[in-house]
């Protein structure tokens, strides 16, 4: 049998994002049952990522919300590289470590 939310130990945030991206990759191919019947106890037993409100109260999220939040972060990433693509010839002091990788998400200046 499970155990209550309150007896179980909480999940570090690396653990929990790991859960979801396992669950989005299931989901994409063809182990969609397993990704549904895990995507179901995620959030049965609150496990993924939680989000924070203005006034820095922790609250669930359900697979869903996650999902949109996640597209919703790669579309300002992939509009933010063009941006930094267009505009770096018009910034003279902009460095040319605005990068268009996956994982640099800013253009610094010098």
């Amino acid at each position: 049998m499970a155990e209550p939310s309150s007896a179980r130990r909480p999940v570090p945030l690396i653990e929990s994002e790991l859960y979801f991206l396992i669950a989005r990759y299931l989901s994409a191919g063809p182990c969609r049952r397993a990704a549904q019947v895990l995507v179901q106890e995620l959030e049965q037993y609150q496990l993924l990522p939680k989000r924070l409100d203005w006034e820095g109260n922790e609250h669930n999220r359900s697979y869903e919300e996650l999902h949109y939040v996640f597209n919703f972060l790669k579309i300002c990433q992939s509009i933010f590289q063009s941006l930094c693509a267009i505009l770096h010839p018009y910034l003279p002091r902009m460095s040319s470590s605005c990068s268009t990788s996956s994982n640099t998400w800013s253009c610094q200046s010098f």
